[in-house]
């Protein structure tokens, strides 16, 4: 039952859920707040932003999130909800930053987890990027910006295609304008399409050139063991789109394969009943880019492992070692991997490596013990390799070498390891013809090789 959670939250979030969930909230609100703040920390566990709803909450809240956070030790690891005596904190981790939401009364996690999402995807979309250089530079922006999305403590505007109409994208030519003329960058008047039946749209779209592009990525998380064999595989796979087409137009996306999903999450364009019923993506656009679906291939399905790692590394001679690592493609249909990084974690002990790779180059940090190969494109005529030896203090223990796993990333153009396949594009309610097309994208998710 956890797809049915998901899809109804995501899918949702401005048509049904928040409508029959606002007077939920509101029962609750009564007596506090839904999201009382959000703050934005960075990796050094420091708040350089924050913002309040309704009332001020104390910073010291944040020391139960900076408490956990050193307890784990990825940013990945972080718990997404943290209960506390008086507050839950509902967190995710993007662009090596924290978002959290400072809930006042117990919430639908999910709810805010999306929320947040949210309110990163529109940073991106606004600014390009989501760094925290990005956000000071644009603080009046980022502001304003969570001053529409967020109204007294509840969702109100999130789509991007409403915001722009509100709050036009910050240019140097509309910045000199506004402080010459002393306007502001908020528009005073109601976008027409946010009172409609597909919020998520403009009205008024015109374009010269009409076309519908769209990205199926997929991310492999996986476990090899010692012996080269998978002890855990799962696919985490995405679609986002670039839509520019006139009008309103109707599109139905459908594929040779739809079965393979074992749990989906959609834009809130999509209608649901007709994917239940035919396995087919029924939609209005949004205008632009955005993320169409989210889906998830379990491991319970034959996951494609696309590269090996035969690795041969001993510490058996006096104050040396020796290392031998070779990496190849492996069912990738003919395609290139490219992007190739192997972090391998040494032992404490290590002093220092002496390394030959034949392809692209290494670094070793001495002070996180962390030997780095930088491959790039894996070239089968022939495969990369790396080949050294390694020095450590004499009468040390190498015991905890066994514990650590290699961490590999790689990503492979015009190949969907799952098999996904896209089998057409239809467009109702328009004449005209569109240019369509779909690029497939296959990378390493958490894809680990043990020692």
């Amino acid at each position: 039952m956890v797809c049915e959670v998901t899809v109804s939250i995501d899918c949702y979030l401005m048509q049904i859920v928040l409508s029959s969930l606002l007077l939920w909230i509101i029962k609750i609100c009564d007596e506090e707040v839904l999201l009382g703040r959000i703050l934005t920390a960075d990796r050094l566990l420091d708040v350089f932003m924050e913002k309040h709803w309704k009332s001020v909450v104390s910073r010291s809240v944040c020391d139960y999130f900076f408490d956990q956070q050193r307890k784990v030790g990825s940013p990945e690891d972080m718990p997404p909800v943290i209960a506390t005596p008086h507050h839950y904190l509902i967190s995710i981790h993007r662009c090596c930053m924290f978002f959290v939401a400072v809930c006042m009364t117990e919430v639908p996690p999910l709810f805010v987890i999306e929320f947040l999402h949210r309110v990163v995807d529109t940073f991106e979309d606004y600014f390009s990027e989501c760094t925290e250089s990005i956000i000071k530079e644009h603080y009046v922006v980022v502001y304003e910006l969570l001053d529409e999305m967020l109204d007294n403590g509840f969702p109100l505007a999130t789509e991007s295609n409403i915001l722009k109409e509100l709050i036009k994208p910050p240019n140097i030519l509309r910045t000199i304008a506004n402080t010459v003329t002393g306007k502001s960058n908020v528009s005073a008047t109601l976008p027409s399409g946010q009172l409609s039946n597909v919020p998520w749209r403009r009205t008024g779209v015109k374009y010269t050139n009409n076309e519908a592009y769209f990205d199926v990525v997929e991310e492999v998380d996986a476990i090899i063991d010692k012996a080269g064999s998978t002890v855990f595989a799962e696919i985490q796979g995405y679609i986002d789109c670039c839509i520019k087409l006139s009008g309103m137009p109707d599109l139905t996306l459908s594929f040779m394969n739809p079965r393979l999903f074992d749990d989906v999450s959609f834009h809130p364009c999509v209608r649901f009943k007709r994917w239940e019923s035919e396995r087919i993506l029924s939609f209005i656009p949004p205008d632009g880019n955005f993320r169409l679906m989210s889906y998830h291939i379990g491991s319970q399905n034959i996951v494609a492992i696309p590269i090996y790692v035969r690795h041969n590394i001993s510490f058996r001679e006096a104050g040396g070692g020796r290392l031998d690592i070779t990496v190849g493609p492996k069912q990738t249909i003919g395609r290139t991997v490219e992007s190739v990084i192997i972090e391998i974690p040494m032992p404490k002990a290590v002093l220092n490596c002496s390394l030959t790779p034949n392809q692209g180059k290494y670094s070793f940090d001495p002070v996180s013990k962390v030997l780095m190969w930088d491959i790039g494109r894996i070239d089968t005529a022939k495969l990369p390799s790396l080949r050294g030896t390694v020095s450590y203090m004499q009468h040390q223990i190498l015991n905890d070498y066994h514990d650590q796993d290699q961490n590999v990333q790689f990503t492979i153009s015009q190949l969907a390891v799952s098999g996904l396949k896209v089998n057409r594009l239809d467009m109702y309610g328009e004449k005209y013809k569109p240019f369509k097309g779909v690029k497939y994208i296959t990378k390493a998710g958490r894809f680990q090789i043990r020692m």
